[in-house]
């Protein structure tokens, strides 16, 4: 068996928009490229929170999802998991991490997103050390901010 690329890992700094605003947009540019979404959180309330939102994201449309340890979670485009990280039962390419969850093993994702609130220092302190962290470990790394203009690649 050959090698498997490392994926992308990029750091996704919220300072004007919340993670409801943000990470909508991106499971649906994930799912126009033709990948499958994992989103791993640790808060019971804030995946509920994700599995409406993403039912009623706009008035003409829905971003299909499931949750891991309902039935069929293989079939489904976009997973909202719990889990440690050790599972991608729906085959999906590209990781979401919100709310500190586990990164886990990172080996046949394509590309990982970590998302983190810039207003709560915890987060922010959180989300620097797993950039040093990851930086020390040669992780191919990309840091978008928000801007007026929209997401800027810093670093």
């Amino acid at each position: 068996m050959g090698e498997t690329a490392a994926p992308e890992i990029w750091f996704y700094h919220l300072e004007r928009s919340t993670l409801d605003q943000v990470l909508p947009e991106l499971l649906d540019r994930t799912l126009r490229r033709g990948w499958r979404a994992q989103i791993r959180v640790t808060e019971p309330r804030l995946m509920e929170q994700i599995d409406e939102r993403l039912w009623t994201w706009r008035d003409e449309s829905f971003l299909a999802h499931g949750l891991a340890e309902a039935p069929h979670a293989g079939r489904q485009p976009i997973l909202l998991t719990s889990g440690d990280g050790g599972l991608n039962p729906n085959g999906a390419q590209a990781l979401f991490i919100v709310d500190d969850a586990e990164i886990g093993e990172l080996e046949g994702w394509t590309r990982c997103f970590i998302i983190f609130d810039g207003q709560d220092d915890a987060a922010l302190t959180g989300a620097r050390e797993r950039w040093r962290t990851l930086k020390a470990a040669g992780a191919d790394l990309a840091y978008w901010k928000q801007t007026d203009e929209g997401w800027l690649r810093a670093a």
